[in-house]
């Protein structure tokens, strides 16, 4: 019986007619227009890919911790405005030095003459280290500094050390309690951060740190966001490099083992490859940052476009097996495939859209980036491959007679597509109900996952950056710093009572609310001048100021005095866990605003952004994705003009998502900023194998056809292709798996496993699905009038 099978289809092939009219309203024929004229199709592509060769030089790196958050809120200005005020945490590389006998003498001493060095570093505006605190101040005398120039011996340093770990200024600020940690604060300038000085300076910083303390036994770490910012821009850079190789590698390799011919291959890798190229260079020209989302728009654009090249490729191909020459070959399988392909995209470009409805600023760049690629990649393929295969595809008499009798590859996966397609049409009924059982508990333990947000997932984990901060986080309460910005009505002076006094209640608040620790503010130094040199008054308090290192005041005075910050730093702990220390703060701040009306007082800080406002991202974006599937379904149907269209491929699509969901419910990992946005596109691009079966069917599906003979027929044609192009997409995502990027490694595999689970959908759920709903038609319709 499947030889039988075998010779239909290569029949249906030749005298294939189908509906007239197209599911993609005619679309599909922008394909022939390259092919009439394949030379000079040729030199235009040629010329275009001078261009985007210029374009993607022009594409930069937007490495911005704070890039997810960016946004048109109140919320998101103020906080870029307290970081134009009081320039110092986007600009503070924190150098973290830890070991057991870090206050030992020599050891002290190697470390100031680090710290003295570090200043000389290129770029640096300051810096703030133990070494930097000072006496009390004696009456009209400038005040001393802490350690003095020749380090005391015997017992006189243990003293001194005692001295120092006491000191209210850097104790449990800038050395932890049991003094086995120091902090030290390296301020650069905001052009060497911004530009590619920063490598240069952040690697004299590490030169110096071998130079100076390598005999020491102590560890140095770098951390702070110039440094986060750093790790980014590389392994961005980096993991650019591995997607393009590996991926194209994989289609290449893919490609050739299956069609046994370098034309074919060139055919059905090539147009992707131009695709990523053509693509990347308009979003160059366009001005669009490379970031960590948009990082994977090579494996994405290779993910939209191979699977559609297969296919053509894959029809092409039949049809010269058939015994038709290539102009014919090609152009009927663009007429036939075309439309599915132009439907694939569509459905890829809505997926993008619906990232749109994301309040961030860089999901809203990805999905306008997205559909842009998918526009350029739907082109290119069909464009393309027909030009490919016409110019390089030769002696297709000999080719067809030589592939009609030995071609075992392909045979063998239709041979597999045939055993699945029988079983799944026996009882379409049965199945069906098991998918739609099987897919509604998995929905149900989707809609059980909770969204997660940690800022070190955004950063390389297996750099210095994540690791030195989570020293921070176990000796010195933090690295993430929450800020309470306090500005002063018109009329009240930095220096005035009650301006004062709203500081130190509101430094009170922080320093007592639960998880703020390290809090910096102008009354840190009035309380230490008040025990220390006996002192509170504002004379004494301005004369300290004045001879305070600029730079070191600006990170709590702005420079118009009209406003300060009372800086605390937290854990890097997941949003959920800092939420309620964020809002029971706010909530506690309530009572100083109301005894001092007048004063603006609000909580800001990078991660006080994003423990409010990433759940609620999330959650929106999951949300759209709900809406998604209802847009997608009705979309399909009214392009295929069939209401049993529509509610077919409704659980194959939603099957990858709750699937993928469970996965991760299952690893106890919740919805990330990642994970959604992996979901979303690739319930899109996964869409792909329905449509593509689901035209292939529409044209099988002819009166006096049994239904089942014609799933069948539709699946033993469109099936090699389909687990081909499924297993080169995950191979080309999965390749993420090799960044430093936790957030991209998240992306990369949860998108393979979801191409994957499109294909397993496919295959079990859409084809018992369709011949049961093709069934119910007929039923109500009392017909044999096909159904799609």
């Amino acid at each position: 019986m499947l030889e039988k099978h075998s010779e239909n289809e290569v029949h249906v092939d030749k005298v294939e007619q189908g509906p007239t009219s197209s599911i993609a309203f005619g679309l599909e024929r922008l394909g022939l227009i390259a092919v009439r004229a394949p030379i000079v199709s040729c030199i235009v592509l040629l010329v275009l890919i001078v261009g985007a060769v210029f374009g993607i030089h022009r594409i930069k790196i937007d490495d911005s911790l704070s890039q997810l958050f960016r946004s048109d809120s109140r919320e998101f200005h103020r906080y870029e405005e307290v970081t134009k005020k009081f320039p110092a945490e986007e600009f503070d590389v924190l150098v973290v030095v830890e070991g057991k006998n870090l206050l030992a003498r020599n050891n002290l001493e190697k470390l100031r003459d680090f710290v003295t060095d570090m200043q000389l570093v290129e770029g640096t505006r300051g810096l703030v280290s133990l070494f930097s605190a000072r006496q009390a101040p004696a009456p009209g005398k400038l005040p001393a500094a802490l350690f003095p120039a020749e380090l005391p011996e015997g017992a006189d340093y243990d003293k001194f050390i005692e001295t120092v770990k006491n000191n209210e200024i850097i104790r449990g600020k800038l050395l932890s309690e049991d003094g086995t940690l120091a902090l030290i604060v390296l301020s650069l300038d905001p052009e060497v951060v911004a530009s590619s000085r920063l490598t240069k300076t952040v690697a004299d910083i590490r030169a110096l740190m071998k130079e100076d303390l390598s005999d020491t036994g102590l560890n140095v770490q770098l951390s702070g966001v110039p440094v986060m910012q750093l790790e980014i821009r590389n392994a961005v850079e980096r993991d650019g490099l591995t997607y393009n190789i590996l991926g194209i590698l994989a289609g290449c390799i893919i490609a050739i083992i299956f069609f046994r011919k370098i034309s074919f291959m060139v055919a059905a890798a090539f147009p992707p490859m131009i695709a990523i190229l053509l693509a990347l260079g308009a979003l160059g020209w366009a001005n669009f940052n490379l970031n960590m989302f948009l990082n994977v728009m090579t494996p994405l654009i290779m993910v939209i476009s191979f699977s559609d090249s297969m296919q053509l490729t894959f029809a092409a191909r039949d049809r010269l097996i058939a015994g038709q020459d290539k102009f014919t070959a090609f152009k009927n399988a663009v007429l036939v495939v075309g439309p599915a392909c132009v439907l694939t995209h569509g459905t890829a470009g809505i997926s993008f859209i619906a990232l749109q409805f994301s309040n961030s600023d860089l999901i809203r760049k990805f999905g306008e980036a997205g559909l842009a690629a998918t526009i350029i990649a739907l082109v290119a393929v069909l464009s393309l491959v027909p030009v490919f295969g016409v110019l390089l595809v030769r002696n297709e008499k000999t080719f067809a007679v030589k592939f009609q009798g030995a071609d075992a590859g392909v045979q063998a996966l239709r041979n597999f597509c045939y055993w699945i397609a029988v079983r799944m049409v026996g009882r379409p009924g049965l199945f069906s109900l098991i998918a739609v059982l099987f897919v509604g508990g998995l929905g149900v333990i989707y809609a059980n996952l909770e969204p997660r947000y940690r800022l070190a997932d955004q950063v390389p984990d297996k750099r210095q950056a994540v690791a030195a901060s989570d020293r921070l986080d176990a000796k010195l309460t933090g690295a993430n710093p929450v800020n309470v910005l306090i500005q002063f009505p018109k009329g009240e002076s930095l220096y005035s009572p009650e301006t004062l006094q709203t500081i130190a209640d509101v430094h009170a608040t922080v320093e007592k609310a639960a998880g703020v620790g390290n809090v910096w503010s102008v009354e840190t130094l009035r309380r230490w001048l008040a025990e220390k040199a006996g002192s509170a008054d504002v004379a004494t308090l301005k004369e300290y100021v004045s001879v305070i290192p600029e730079h070191l005041v600006r990170r709590f005075i702005d420079a118009e005095q009209d406003a300060v910050v009372v800086a605390g730093r937290v854990p890097d702990k997941d949003s959920s866990q800092l939420l309620p220390i964020v809002d029971k703060l706010d909530a506690e701040l309530d009572a100083v605003r109301k005894k001092h009306p007048g004063y603006e007082v609000a909580v800001t800080g990078l991660a006080a952004i994003a423990a409010r406002n990433s759940a609620s991202m999330i959650e929106k974006l999951n949300r759209g994705l709900t809406v998604e599937f209802a847009l997608v379904a009705i979309f399909i149907g009214l392009a295929f003009r069939s209401w049993v269209v529509m509610f077919a491929c409704i659980l194959p699509g939603i099957f990858p998502v709750v699937m993928s969901g469970t996965v991760l419910w299952a690893m106890g990992e919740g919805l990330q900023f990642a994970s959604v946005v992996a979901l979303t596109v690739s319930f899109g691009l996964g869409l792909s194998a329905t449509i593509h079966f689901l035209n292939r069917l529409r044209l099988e599906s002819k009166p006096g056809v049994g239904s089942a003979l014609a799933v069948e027929r539709a699946t033993v044609l469109v099936g090699p292709a389909l687990i081909l192009t499924t297993v080169v997409l995950a191979c080309g995502l999965v390749v993420t798996v090799f960044s430093d990027l936790p957030s991209l490694r998240l992306f990369g595999w949860l998108s393979a496993f979801s191409m994957v689970m499109a294909l397993v959908a496919d295959l079990f759920i859409l084809r018992p699905t369709a011949m049961w709903l093709i069934n119910l038609h007929g039923k109500l319709q009392g017909t044999d009038k096909p159904a799609i």
